[in-house]
């Protein structure tokens, strides 16, 4: 053995003491002692995580947990397996969306569901209606809840694949922006996982996990696991991934960099393949959809006053309106959900954009309504501002229904009326039966009109307020984005030419004056050259970094790129940037194309669903308050000419009884009024989803103008309309029934 000499004896000394001491400081005992307490076998933690799981729960939505909690706690009440085919399926869904149940919780949930609906809604039905009808609405209704929730995972796994595959475009983009400066597939997914929002980015935390807990191997074996769940969908996806990984093996540097940029190519261009077969395939479902949700129910609300008024005359007014309310308000838009939810289930990949709302603080107090007061600024809750729009609009619509009920009958039936010429009342209660029905005054009509008003006004607030302030900042950052290609560009070419970065950078700002981009590279250089930052330090520090000024994943992501490749030297900084600009610019050429395809397919359905709808809505609420108004006048002239000749003999009883008291316009306003709203949100949804895929942010903006715009249309026109025909209907009348004429 090799003797030690002086010096080493005595490092060797020193650091052995110093360990010695350590080991007994930590472990409370002496030398021998911890020497048999490290022979004993060592008890192994589980492997805990920061990572996945606290991504999981901080980012997985809510519906989600919720009905997860339903599955299991279905599962410990009723046990109801699937088929063997079926629970398989549902598997897929429930991994899919990350769920922590199974297909029989699911399963059990649909029955355990179904048979309280069934048995609770139609004991009730029975016990209060008495009517063998409502018994069959309620089982039907059961019937419904139990399709519905056997489809759930189906259901929300489409939903997640349609917000995931918006993202697939970005997700490839980052890593083949990563791996061509360092060729490390798991740093290269850490890195698009950072920079992507839920859902995809769960995605691959989960690919990570997985390699943590040593579910698999290697990163290679989580991802190709991974990538199976997609073959149904996406297999674009994967195929460029493939490339990916393969370019890890490839030894010339030349060879591995066209790989490299022939996975984002072949994403690109099969996402505009298979979304040009998708807008041809398109136009028939969309087709139907605008002829089920539109065009077919409007023309039913042409003769339903008329088929409504020949119903009541053998039953109960309300009854008949509480069925046209249950096909109009549920029946209908419940097919119209589906059908929509089928035709976005099969949009291909697409390249949508993210609310960076959900993953920045600053941005998200942006969802509020600012207030600017003088000293300060205060931020309120749309959701309070909507709560008390709706709530002051609609008690004042619900006026004549409050009074019905606190007036007495005597009082409501010797009202009078507050246009004498006309014969126009507040509220015109009538008797039917043994009590009264109304109101069918033109007085409650005009106050109805404040109900639909009150939800759509209040609920087209609430999605345009929360979503205005950060559409405009993504506005912003979108234009900037634009524009970035051609400064990356440039940025890359003077690194190229041998200038610092921080000296590149300034350059470029000079170059830009007046841009987004410009100003952005003008704020990194003043703050490196005043504050003296440094690069990384200007652009991403989390209270002073240029970043807070321009959020954005995409400039983030390429600023993250330029400052890891400048750490190997300019020539690959210059290479990064020069390539991270074509990537982009590749990018938006697609998105352009894509926009100009689904443009083509939708343009009228907005218009429709904008404008056109709510007007011929409100046309239609006019005439039938029209129609019901003089229906109701001869029905009292009528009545009125029998009783003077002393029996009905003078009049025939079947001309009598022809005619009920028909539906009150207040109620039937409401049905048709609500109907629109739901309409225009459905179809608001789908659109959006065909246009701009899983974009939430769009979503909202776009439904709070429809909504706006739509309620304000709808209330405008039936009421000028209902106006002008009751004023019409009763000269007509009042002339015909004159004494002499």
């Amino acid at each position: 053995m090799k003797r030690l000499s002086l010096s080493e004896e005595s490092i060797a000394q020193k650091y052995s003491g110093v360990l010695e001491d350590a080991f007994e400081g930590r472990f409370g005992k002496g030398k021998a002692a911890a020497k048999a307490e490290a022979s004993k076998p060592r008890q192994l933690k589980p492997i805990q995580s920061s990572n996945y799981r606290d991504f999981k729960r901080e980012n997985l939505p809510r519906h989600l947990s919720f009905y997860e909690r339903l599955c299991n706690r279905a599962e410990r009440v009723i046990k109801i397996r699937p088929g063997k085919k079926q629970a398989g399926e549902l598997q897929q869904y429930i991994t899919l969306c990350h769920l922590d149940s199974t297909p029989t919780g699911a399963m059990s949930l649909a029955v355990l569901i179904a048979a309280v609906v069934a048995i609770v809604g139609g004991l009730g039905a029975f016990a209060i209606a008495d009517s063998l009808l409502m018994v069959l609405y309620a089982v039907g209704m059961a019937l419904f809840f139990y399709a519905a929730l056997v489809k759930a995972p189906e259901f929300l796994a489409n939903n997640f694949r349609l917000a995931a595959s918006n993202q697939m475009v970005q997700c490839i983009f980052y890593v083949a922006t990563f791996m061509r400066h360092t060729s490390n597939l798991e740093l290269a997914i850490r890195f698009s996982a950072d920079r992507l929002t839920p859902p995809l980015a769960l995605d691959l935390k989960k690919i990570l996990w997985d390699v943590e807990t040593e579910r698999f191997g290697s990163i290679k074996e989580s991802l190709d696991s991974y990538l199976e769940s997609w073959r149904k969908w996406n297999l674009e996806f994967i195929e460029a991934f493939h490339l990916i990984e393969g370019s890890l093996y490839e030894p010339s540097e030349d060879r591995r960099l066209n790989m490299i940029d022939k996975s984002l190519d072949v994403m690109l261009q099969e996402t505009y393949d298979k979304m040009l077969r998708y807008s041809h395939d398109l136009k028939s479902p969309v087709t139907m959809l605008y002829m089920l949700g539109i065009v077919l129910p409007v023309l039913g609300l042409v003769i339903l006053p008329m088929a409504a008024s020949f119903l009541t005359s053998d039953s109960s007014p309300m009854m008949v309106a509480f069925n046209i309310a249950l096909l109009y308000n549920v029946i209908l838009p419940l097919v119209l959900f589906y059908m929509s939810r089928m035709v976005l289930s099969k949009r291909p990949t697409g390249y949508g954009e993210q609310d960076i709302s959900e993953v920045n603080a600053e941005v998200r107090q942006l969802r509020n309504f600012i207030l600017c007061l003088p000293g300060k600024v205060v931020m309120i809750n749309p959701l309070w501002l909507t709560i008390g729009v709706m709530s002051l609009m609609v008690f004042i619509g619900l006026i004549p229904i409050i009074l019905g009920a606190i007036v007495p009958d005597e009082v409501l039936l010797q009202e009078r009326t507050f246009d004498e010429a006309l014969g126009f009342k507040l509220l015109d209660y009538r008797p039917f039966g043994s009590g009264l029905i109304g109101p069918y005054g033109l007085g409650a009509t005009v106050l109805s009109f404040f109900i639909p008003m009150g939800i759509g006004i209040g609920l087209g607030l609430y999605f345009r307020i929360r979503s205005k302030n950060v559409l405009k900042l993504r506005e912003d950052a979108k234009a900037l984005e634009e524009e970035f290609s051609s400064a990356l560009f440039q940025l890359g070419n003077r690194i190229g030419d041998g200038l610092p970065l921080e000296l590149a950078i300034a350059k470029v700002s000079e170059m830009m004056p007046g841009t987004r981009s410009g100003e952005f590279f003008q704020l990194v250089s003043q703050k490196i050259v005043r504050q003296g930052m440094s690069v990384d330090r200007a652009i991403f520090d989390s209270r002073n970094g240029a970043l807070l000024v321009f959020p954005s994943s995409l400039i983030e992501s390429s600023m993250k790129v330029l400052v890891e490749s400048a750490r190997k030297g300019p020539k690959v900084a210059s290479a990064a940037m020069i390539n991270v600009s074509q990537y982009i610019k590749d990018i938006h050429r697609v998105d352009e194309r894509l926009r100009d395809l689904m443009a083509d397919i939708i343009s009228d359905m907005k218009q429709q669903v904008g404008v056109l709808a709510p007007a011929i809505a409100g046309i239609v609420v006019g005439i039938t308050s029209m129609i019901i108004t003089i229906i109701g006048r001869l029905t009292e002239q009528l009545t009125a000419i029998s009783e003077f000749s002393g029996s009905s003999g003078d009049v025939p009883v079947g001309l009598l009884n022809l005619f009920g008291q028909g539906i009150p316009t207040y109620f039937f306003q409401v049905i048709i009024a609500l109907y629109i709203i739901e309409v225009t949100i459905i179809l608001t949804i789908l659109i959006n989803g065909i246009e701009n895929g899983s974009d939430k942010v769009a979503e909202r903006y776009i439904l709070g103008t429809n909504l706006i715009r739509g309620t304000i249309i709808y209330g405008v026109v039936a009421f000028t309309i209902t106006m002008l025909f009751n004023i019409i209907a009763a000269t007509i009348i009042g002339g015909i029934t004159q004494p002499g004429v």
